[in-house]
């Protein structure tokens, strides 16, 4: 009995070994070919440097600009924990997406905390007959802005920033974020989204009309 157990232990902790050779070298080849896509969403405007794991998930790359729009820049790329078989069943159920992070600083402090989520829409129906079970209309609604502020004063026109921000609506954006402190911009979008080469340049054009937008607002 006590043989047969050893043989289950150890026959256990290979397949759980190999698991994570397999799907680590998985990630890995996926890495490589986001850094393609960020090299390619560039254009020839800025470069990967360095690159490095931090662990069997997660990859993080530093970026250079010739410009002053972005310095210290950086990406962070999150990959579904394959190799970890509980942790990445825990991540499917959830439907959590794979993700790319840009961070960088804007060569000069925002002078305000700004945190936009992705636009969405809201709709309903206006209601189905038993003999119009096809023809549902819908009404669809735009939301306007809705700006939540630690201020006791909003005394400024915030129309420069929420138009720049608006943009996100053309890319799979996840998440923006300005702050006065470093790294003072960041934008997240799902992976997947950059692997079209024309939406990859695209969502470039967005980090900088967003960093644009800062920018003007400084002056």
């Amino acid at each position: 009995m006590g043989r047969l157990l050893l043989i289950d232990v150890v026959t256990a902790v290979v397949a759980l070994a190999l698991w994570y050779c397999l799907f680590a070298a998985y990630n890995r080849r996926k890495g490589s070919e986001a850094l393609r896509w960020v090299q390619s969403a560039c254009a020839g405007k800025g470069r990967v440097l360095e690159s490095q794991w931090l662990n069997s998930s997660r990859l993080y790359a530093r970026l250079q600009f010739p410009s002053r729009n972005f310095e210290n820049a950086r990406v962070t790329v999150k990959f579904r924990p394959r190799p970890l078989p509980i942790q990445w069943l825990v991540s499917c159920w959830r439907k959590q997406k794979e993700t790319l992070t840009f961070e960088a600083d804007l060569g000069g402090s925002p002078t305000f905390h700004l945190e936009v989520t992705r636009h969405r829409w809201c709709a309903h129906t206006r209601g189905v007959t038993t003999r119009r079970r096809d023809g549902r209309e819908w009404d669809v609604y735009e939301p306007g802005p809705v700006i939540l502020t630690t201020r006791t004063h909003w005394t400024r026109d915030p129309a420069a920033e929420l138009n720049a921000l608006m943009t996100v609506r053309q890319q799979d954006v996840l998440k923006v974020r300005f702050h006065p402190k470093s790294p003072q911009f960041s934008a997240t979008v799902a992976l997947d989204a950059l692997a079209d080469p024309r939406t990859a340049a695209g969502f470039l054009t967005t980090l900088r009309e967003l960093a644009a937008g800062a920018s003007a607002h400084r002056q």
